[in-house]
């Protein structure tokens, strides 16, 4: 391989989610792959996949499922399991094709670890931020231990410290990049994740979908302590019980760690009847859930991470032409804009009057909706983002 070639192949690592599934690292996988690079990626298996396949242009490594251990020790020994399959990746990936550059996507903040020897043998490092993981780690516990913050911090900073470059999701971020990672305003590029309005697209409504109810929320993405599922299920409690509807049905696709105590949540409750939880489902499944339901819940609760996070469902729903409601947050409010509706951070009941308040109003839902799918067509859509994205390699490869 001549120097050049090198120089032009890219190894992007992910730990959080299988690729294609993480639907930002395959977007820019296609985006590099389209401007003429090499493009490796190290990431989990999902099931039933070879360790290593060729898909779209794109030569994808994987390493199997983390393996069971007790709470007490979860997140440390997935980050040493994590670490020791990258390294033991990158190597298979090196010794077929050398890469000029790793670019590593949080969380976690220690796969820098893995890139160490390939950055000693000249490949640089481009530092993707997912999510803020101290933040992260704030927002998951009522009780957040100190010694665990400052790990993560740490942890973020030495990324800071070894990347060539930094790719931030939005301003928020890349403020924080500015201010506690100390880099210098050149060195960080902001690329939004957008929706693909091709892909994502309004489709004919399957009323059986709506399972029998007039009206129906939907809740599409992961579930986690800090995502506000529950939210949305205690704000449909309360349409429920105290403003007697029993004509509004619920859809929450998606999975997380969080599922479990959801789904128990929800019989506690008694509204099993109500609310259906489909787990992950296939494009197709989802377009048809989208495009029969009325709104798009987004309850994220205002937290140090929520606020400043740009949150890739809102912006789904608009791809569908749903209207939003959704807490009044910084970056919720720059994506959404006027195809939201905003109730003030972390009240229950106001959420579920501004839920009610949108569902009587089928002019309004339809206004709302249309604003959402021209903000994704004009300034949101993932190809506004590709020229910033590919820039930042062809600045470090010097085309």
């Amino acid at each position: 391989m001549s120097r050049a070639e090198r120089r032009r192949h890219v190894c992007i690592v992910v730990q959080n989610l299988p690729v294609p599934f993480d639907r930002r690292v395959w977007l820019e996988c296609l985006a590099l792959v389209d401007a003429g690079y090499a493009v490796s990626v190290v990431c989990p298996r999902g099931p039933g996949e070879p360790a290593t396949r060729d898909l779209q242009g794109v030569h994808i490594v994987t390493y199997g499922a983390f393996p069971p251990v007790t709470r007490q020790v979860m997140f440390l020994a997935e980050y040493a399991y994590s670490i020791l399959c990258t390294l033991l990746c990158l190597a298979r990936v090196w010794r077929r094709a050398p890469f000029g550059t790793v670019q590593v996507c949080n969380p976690p903040d220690v796969l820098w670890v893995a890139t160490l020897p390939f950055q000693a043998l000249g490949a640089r490092l481009v530092y993707d931020q997912h999510d803020l993981c101290p933040e992260l780690y704030l927002s998951r516990f009522e009780e957040p231990a100190r010694l665990p913050h400052r790990a993560l911090l740490l942890a973020e900073r030495m990324t800071y410290l070894l990347a060539t470059q930094v790719i931030s999701t939005n301003e928020s971020y890349r403020r924080v990049a500015l201010t506690r990672g100390r880099k210098r305003p050149d060195r960080v590029t902001v690329v939004r994740t957008g929706p693909d309005p091709d892909r994502l697209r309004r489709g004919e409504p399957r009323p059986e979908l709506r399972r029998g109810f007039p009206h129906l929320l939907v809740y599409i993405g992961v579930m986690g302590p800090q995502d506000g599922v529950d939210v949305a299920i205690r704000a449909l409690d309360h349409i429920v019980r105290v403003r007697g509807r029993s004509d509004i049905g619920m859809t929450l696709i998606g999975d997380g760690d969080a599922a479990p105590e959801l789904r128990r949540l929800t019989t506690e409750l008694g509204l099993d009847e109500y609310v259906q939880f489909t787990g992950r489902l296939p494009d197709e499944d989802v377009r048809q859930v989208m495009s029969t339901a009325d709104i798009g819940l987004s309850p994220d609760p205002k937290n140090a991470l929520n606020d400043v996070s740009t949150m890739n469902k809102t912006m789904e729903y608009m791809a569908f032409e749903l209207p939003v409601v959704a807490f009044d947050l910084i970056e919720t409010r720059v994506s959404a804009g006027g195809a939201a509706v905003y109730a003030t951070p972390n009240r229950i009941e106001e959420y579920a009057g501004a839920v009610l308040d949108l569902l009587a109003d089928d002019a309004l839902r339809a206004e709302m909706g249309k604003i959402g799918r021209e903000r994704v067509e004009r300034e949101l859509a993932w190809r506004t983002q590709v020229p910033a994205y590919v820039g930042v390699y062809d600045r470090l490869t010097r085309r």
